[in-house]
């Protein structure tokens, strides 16, 4: 038998079938496990950030929604219903909301930093 080649592998036996309850509370864990670990990590991080620095970064960041809003708009394309599609809606609506404010926050922050126009000089 040649160096490379590979004994073949026994078949792995079937898992049991995991619809139902348990697979759905156990998915649900999952789920709040990753929210509640993500706010954690979202705090730590926004915490850490200088004063001087926190309108930008959350500029920034709510710039960046707009992949959450085009989610949202492909969801809101799909036919899955009446109330998948009203939430989908709602998201876009909510979105788009945060993306406008974010470029009128950073618009307002660096309109604070540009200055006065040089006035012309008087004779």
């Amino acid at each position: 038998m040649p160096r490379h080649a590979r004994a073949p592998k026994a078949p792995r036996p079937q898992r049991p079938d995991r619809k139902g309850i348990p697979f759905v509370l156990e998915q649900l864990l999952t789920d709040l496990t990753i929210f509640i670990l993500a706010i954690f990590v979202g705090y730590e991080t926004i915490s850490k950030v200088p004063v001087i620095l926190h309108t930008p970064l959350m500029s920034g960041t709510n710039a960046i929604h707009g992949i959450v809003l085009v989610g949202a708009m492909l969801v809101a394309g799909m036919p899955e219903g009446p109330f998948v599609t009203v939430l989908a809606f709602l998201a876009v609506v909510l979105g788009t909301i945060n993306v406008v404010g974010g470029f009128l926050v950073t618009d307002r922050m660096l309109q604070m930093f540009a200055g006065k126009a040089p006035s012309a000089p008087r004779s």
